[in-house]
């Protein structure tokens, strides 16, 4: 298909499908965890804090492999960069699943599968920008995002069945069987670069890593992006990580609590549709932005109150919607008012936000959970006001000047 005098390849679909594969698969395994942390504390004789370690160690690790990952994607490209994520995830899930009786060495393997994540969510704008137009870019990078709540979300709603029914090592065996089998598809069916580009010349060339990150430190609207996404992934991060200990002391289950978070992955996977192809249809990104900040907050309002398993899920649904959508539409914007620096530099240094912040929120909400009841009502309205904190300071962004040339 050509498009404004550039040929577009059919089989850009097949290498985001063969991304999003891996993708999902790593993410599954990061929130494996989540929603059966009770029956992992009794599994393993442990604490709940060790049990949130199996993922909090996913944000630590980023912290250091980020920018190296991010430098191998933008200097050897998509098959050498996610191949790395690929295998560590492939083989290292398969182990986990070997030794799933072995809380340390469970805990090994989380950790080699934690040092593969920035392999791979680092590349989400880089596969946009190799294999799709500049008019489609942030719609791919919303379908390939949606590997990540679909990888998030199948952890919450699957485990705690697949516990039930097949005990927590069949449940890891599992995992670790649909890892090898991701990592193997990614390899059949991943390419680096389609034949000839989809896009102008100068709206592909980068410049190198170090050069666009030090241009990118200095760029007013991207410091404002990254407080956005501080606060916006790390609150994700956090609530997906204690959703059975935020609902609990409200008389909520365990089913119910992945339920709850089940459903706002859902939502987000809707909204990493719709407000990615409303922004490339309307030429914006700035007011989906705000507009997502908003909606997550006042979703965040209501899991924090609500005490009915109906209106749960409604605002569970409401703030996955808004939040999650904000992500592919923040990657792209990043890789718009950065250009000409590397989209896996910015990609990984708006990622690496969330990461920070995670950690923070995950062990902030546990130090300052109420003592007895175990309520995190105090940590989870500290997080609404520094959503609407964001609100405020996003609304000075302005749209990138790469998305207006291509109108």
């Amino acid at each position: 298909m050509t498009q404004n005098g550039f040929k577009v390849y059919g089989y850009r679909w097949v290498v985001l499908l063969a991304f999003m594969a891996i993708i999902a698969v790593n993410q599954l395994l990061w929130i494996t965890f989540a929603a059966v942390t009770t029956d992992a504390m009794k599994f393993y004789g442990v604490s709940d804090l060790s049990i949130g370690l199996l993922s909090l160690s996913f944000m630590v690790v980023f912290i250091f492999v980020s920018f190296p990952a991010s430098w191998v994607i933008d200097t050897y490209g998509l098959r050498v960069g996610i191949g790395i994520g690929a295998v560590l995830t492939g083989v290292f899930g398969l182990v986990r699943g070997l030794v799933a009786a072995n809380y340390t060495w469970v805990l090994v393997a989380q950790i080699a599968i934690a040092i593969g994540q920035p392999f791979i969510l680092n590349a989400v704008t880089t596969i946009a920008a190799r294999w799709f137009p500049m008019d489609e870019r942030a719609t791919a990078s919303g379908i390939g995002s949606l590997a990540i709540y679909l990888g998030i979300l199948v952890g919450l709603a699957l485990t705690p069945y697949l516990t039930l029914h097949s005990g927590f090592a069949g449940m890891l065996m599992i995992y670790g069987i649909a890892s090898a089998v991701a990592m193997i598809i990614f390899f059949l069916f991943a390419r680096e670069r389609p034949p000839s580009p989809p896009c102008p010349p100068d709206q592909e060339a980068r410049s190198l890593v170090l050069d666009g990150l030090n241009k990118m430190i200095r760029q007013r609207d991207f410091i404002i992006l990254l407080i956005i996404f501080f606060v916006g992934l790390g609150a994700f991060n956090a609530i997906t990580t204690w959703i059975e200990q935020v609902l609990s002391p409200r008389g909520f289950s365990a089913t119910q609590a992945g339920d709850a978070g089940g459903i706002m992955i859902f939502g987000g996977i809707l909204g990493a549709v719709i407000l990615p192809l409303l922004s490339d249809r309307y030429r914006k990104r700035v007011p989906f932005l705000l507009i997502a900040v908003l909606g997550a907050a006042l979703g965040l309002a209501g899991i924090t109150y609500v005490t009915g398993y109906a209106m749960l899920l409604v605002f569970s649904f409401i703030f996955g919607f808004f939040l999650l959508s904000a992500g592919p539409i923040g990657f792209q914007y990043a890789a718009e008012i950065t250009y000409p620096a590397p989209e896996g530099t910015s990609n990984g240094m708006v990622i690496l936000m969330g990461q920070i912040s995670g950690i923070i929120f995950i062990l902030g909400m546990d130090a300052f959970k109420a003592p007895g009841t175990g309520s995190m009502t105090i940590p989870l309205l500290v997080l609404i006001g520094l959503m609407v904190v964001c609100l405020v300071i996003g609304s000075q962004l302005k749209e990138a000047v790469a998305i207006n040339k291509s109108s």
